[in-house]
């Protein structure tokens, strides 16, 4: 394909338009003011964050952890009664992390420093 002037000047246009537009309508964001917003924004939303964690996220897990426990405990069990070999491995990963998640709320918040 051979580019023509007219085809360069037909996109050259719009493309330095889209470019001023660009600088002009932005604005600088220095750091300091960025993160003194987001430390504001956090101080104000820690405890709300901290209550739907606790109520919301954590009680999920735990119910997802714990259906995934039971399945995979009666998926080995079966498998025990099929071939006499009963495979620890799932189950006992799965129990870990579901007592992991269970006692995460005591300790998280203070890694998290709230």
């Amino acid at each position: 394909m051979v580019i023509t002037m007219k085809h360069f000047k037909k996109y050259l246009c719009p493309a330095i338009l889209a470019l001023l537009l660009c600088t002009l309508c932005c604005a600088p964001a220095f750091a300091s003011s960025v993160a003194g917003v987001v430390e504001s924004t956090w101080k104000d939303a820690a405890s709300q964050i901290k209550t739907v964690v606790n109520n919301v996220v954590f009680p999920a897990l735990d119910m997802i952890l714990a259906i995934a426990f039971f399945c995979k405990l009666g998926m080995a069990y079966f498998d025990y009664r099929q071939r006499n070999q009963f495979e620890w491995t799932g189950p006992v990963i799965l129990f870990a992390c579901l007592v992991f998640v269970l006692l995460a709320p005591t300790y998280i918040w203070t890694i998290v420093g709230l």
